[in-house]
């Protein structure tokens, strides 16, 4: 039997498919994408962790075509990385500028009059945390973390030369957690970046460093230093030799062998104030694309990280509670501005 159903006109037909068209477009209007090159700051001098991670990530994107716009690594160290922090809040609402951060996102406020606070910026994701080793130069008579902490203990204030990072900043803090125990002063002599910290204890400027293990690590590889132990509370998972004879899951936790300080350090991204949920969406995404690359794997077994990620509440909530343990770290070091 012939259907008694009429055809549509013409111009409704067009008129429901212009109302479908417009509702996909509303649909997918959220994927916002860089229109112009991104400014990724890095609030730290060059060669250090930050810097190097950075530079990685921006190859990498590159390599995958991974967004459209080019990633441009700047480096703001000055004053202990407050002129990258202060360039970021100020760039209220431009999705074009990111940041990666290091511990002295807590510490650089925590210690100056600078008027910046983490909550000043847009949390977007946690990427990895980033470890502490204790290094001497392979020529050193410390052949292990219970030698060098009783040669601390047992000699003269100051008489001991540790180098680091700026001052009142992570390596200083681990700095004074170990004066502390031991019951003696250390020379604490600040360098501009991670890279500078682990030439000058390859050229036998200091006695030793707390550097992260990317910084130091092509130094052991090439038997120019010597990795004593890690500051966290767990050995490093990573089982594949560096050095001829030794991995990074080898190294035993400072706290083992006498040395009580457990420290790891933030590699996070932050946007400006005032970005929008949608701008913030594309560079989670991003990252969780990147940290499933192959050599986003190769990279962390390279540097030894916790391969530990977050976004969203879990991050913000995370930073809250990281920021007032290193306002007790600093109040217990004297390192607070007030």
């Amino acid at each position: 039997m012939r259907s008694t159903r009429k055809s549509l006109p013409g111009k409704v037909c067009r008129q429901l498919f212009a109302a479908a068209a417009a509702s996909l477009l509303a649909a997918t209007a959220w994927a916002w994408e860089p229109t112009k090159p991104v400014e990724f700051i890095v609030p730290a001098g060059t060669g250090g962790g930050a810097d190097q991670m950075a530079r990685f990530i921006q190859g990498v994107a590159a390599k995958h075509s991974l967004m459209k716009q080019p990633i441009v690594v700047v480096n703001r160290g000055g004053g202990a990385g407050a002129e990258g922090f202060l360039d970021v809040k100020a760039s209220q609402g431009n999705p074009h500028k990111i940041v990666i951060t290091l511990s002295n996102l807590f510490t650089t406020p925590l210690g100056t009059a600078v008027p910046f606070n983490w909550r000043d910026m847009t949390p977007v994701a946690m990427l990895a945390l980033d470890q502490f080793v204790l290094w001497v130069n392979a020529e050193s008579p410390h052949q292990t973390p219970a030698a060098f902490f009783a040669a601390l203990k047992g000699g003269a204030d100051r008489s001991m030369k540790m180098g680091g990072t700026g001052s009142k900043q992570e390596d200083h803090i681990i700095t004074a957690i170990l004066e502390k125990a031991a019951g003696k002063k250390m020379t604490y002599i600040p360098y501009s970046g991670g890279g500078q910290v682990a030439t000058q204890l390859v050229g036998k400027h200091v006695d030793a460093t707390v550097n992260n293990p990317i910084e130091a690590e092509s130094h052991w590889r090439a038997g120019k230093l010597r990795a004593l132990c890690v500051f966290d509370k767990d050995r490093l998972p990573y089982k594949d030799k560096v050095t001829a004879t030794q991995s990074w899951s080898d190294l035993p936790t400072c706290a083992s062998a006498g040395l009580p300080a457990e420290y790891v350090m933030l590699r996070g991204i932050f946007m400006p104030p005032g970005v929008s949920a949608e701008q913030v969406k594309f560079y989670v995404d991003l990252f969780a694309k990147l940290r499933n690359l192959p050599e986003w794997k190769d990279f962390m077994a390279k540097g030894a990280f916790r391969q530990t990620t977050m976004s969203g509440q879990e991050y913000f909530d995370w930073l809250a509670k990281t920021e007032q343990m290193h306002r007790v770290l600093m109040r217990d070091a004297g390192f607070l501005a007030n």
